[in-house]
């Protein structure tokens, strides 16, 4: 199998974030929001996630539409 050395690199870096926290999931969780609320503060930007599409409801059917 082709392993790609970036790839290789960011796995281990996650694995040992991982391992700091004994695997903790919450742990993780709470180090990273900690991490971007210093980032904020810091007056780095935090980029929001683009807002998804609202799905057409003329696409779907309802209970009106003939059958």
């Amino acid at each position: 199998m082709w392993n790609d050395e970036i790839v290789d690199e960011a796995r281990a870096i996650r694995d040992a974030h991982a391992a700091k926290f004994g695997y903790d999931l919450q742990a993780i969780y709470a180090d990273l929001k900690k991490s971007e609320a210093e980032r904020m503060a810091a007056g780095h930007p935090c980029i929001p996630e683009p807002e998804r599409p609202v799905p057409s409801t003329a696409l779907q059917r309802s209970r009106f539409a003939q059958r």
